[in-house]
């Protein structure tokens, strides 16, 4: 079985990834689903109005993810563009909660795993130029 390639393009995308958010995958997918494709600047909007107890931990990746594009490699907030959201399935925290006559029930807390990809699309167009260019001039 061949394993994909999960690491983004060095030069067009800027990854960010927070891992045991104490909140259930579905929860966090519903949000996630919103935001995926859209432009920087426009996910934030959505993100402060939507009333999911998700959407303070996805917005603070986001932005995590933001400041690491303007930071490692120099891109622009304004032409960011949310090319992968994924949410996987963390650890489930077992406690146990006392009850009546000495006995116990099981609390299971699910987590999850968030990774977000911007992508910068003015670089991209660029370096799409760059080799139409190269394919004409070798023709």
């Amino acid at each position: 079985m061949e394993k994909k390639n999960r690491k983004p393009n060095q030069y067009t995308e800027v990854a960010a990834s927070s891992q045991h958010i104490c909140i259930s995958a579905h929860k966090a997918r519903r949000v996630i689903d919103q935001i995926r494709g859209r432009s920087y600047e426009e996910t934030l909007m959505i993100l402060e109005l939507m009333p999911y107890r998700a959407c303070y931990n996805i917005l603070k990746l986001v932005y995590s993810a933001a400041a690491n594009a303007n930071h490692n490699k120099g891109l622009n907030e304004t032409s960011l563009i949310i090319s992968k959201a994924e949410v996987n399935e963390g650890t489930t925290v077992k406690k146990l909660k006392p009850r009546a006559r000495g006995r116990s029930y099981p609390i299971r807390r699910s987590t999850c795993h968030i990774t977000i990809v911007l992508k910068d699309i003015f670089v991209d167009e660029q370096l799409e130029i760059d080799k139409r260019k190269k394919l004409m001039g070798d023709i």
